[in-house]
């Protein structure tokens, strides 16, 4: 695989929060800045990391068992197996998956960590989700938009505060992607439990990190215009497709399947 630029030098006096991410999974690839605000945070947190991440598992194995064979996934993170094209590659050897990520750490690992099979391609690009048409530019150079593209926001969007423009963020990215292409976001709720939603806001804020928790109906947005698949937009836990049911538990993370409609 190749990077899109030199690698910039890290910045270890704020936390991050692919890094912050990591720490809550259990990664190794943090710094005691990432790791004081992880430890401020409730327990809770580290539960809604692990189901983030095993619904992209579950989401993308699905998307690649129903035959999408691309992906361009914002906000990748730290590399932790499996990786996204890991998951997919099982069904579809040929699958190509770009990466993208605005923190440079990520970058880092992404040439020994992010390696395709021989058969598929990755590819690993340095930019900020709200710069989508920037992504966009790099993705069309790896992947084929006249076929239909899987677009990965997993827990990033809740990063993108109002004044952001959160919305036409995603509207961007979705409006280049061809009929069949589907969106997979998981997103933090403000309405599921409010008092730990504001107790983990006020401590991102402590580290310099804005955070944007969405309603359900909030988050359902993001969503306008695209298909919902079954079952909708659920917890991160309640949503599987063509598996048995992930364990019940309690959740403060939405997540959905979005499917981007035919032409008429």
């Amino acid at each position: 695989m190749t990077a899109a630029v030199p690698a910039p030098r890290i910045d270890t006096s704020k936390p991050h929060p692919a890094r912050v991410y990591d720490w809550l999974l259990g990664g190794k690839d943090n710094y005691p800045v990432d790791q004081e605000v992880g430890e401020s945070l409730p327990a809770e947190a580290k539960d809604a990391a692990r189901q983030n991440r095993a619904f992209m598992n579950r989401a993308a194995a699905w998307l690649a068992d129903s035959g999408i064979d691309q992906f361009l996934d914002i906000g990748t993170g730290i590399p932790t197996r499996p990786n996204l094209h890991q998951i997919v590659q099982r069904t579809v050897p040929s699958a190509r998956v770009v990466y993208t990520d605005n923190d440079p750490i990520v970058l880092r690992h992404a040439e020994a960590l992010l390696v395709s099979s021989a058969e598929g391609a990755t590819d690993y690009i340095q930019a900020d989700v709200r710069e989508p048409l920037t992504i966009i530019d790099h993705a069309r150079k790896f992947l084929d938009f006249d076929r239909p593209i899987a677009l990965s926001l997993i827990a990033l969007m809740h990063f993108v505060p109002e004044d952001q423009d959160p919305y036409g963020i995603v509207g961007a990215l979705v409006e280049t992607l061809p009929p069949g292409s589907c969106l997979v976001l998981s997103h933090a709720a403000s309405d599921r439990y409010e008092e730990l939603a504001a107790m983990v806001t006020a401590q991102y804020a402590k580290g310099g990190i804005r955070l944007g928790f969405r309603t359900r109906s909030e988050v359902a947005r993001f969503f306008d215009g695209l298909d919902l698949v079954e079952p909708g937009l659920v917890t991160a836990p309640e949503w599987f497709k063509d598996t048995s049911a992930p364990e019940a538990e309690d959740s403060g993370i939405y997540a959905a399947v979005g499917r981007v409609r035919q032409a008429r």
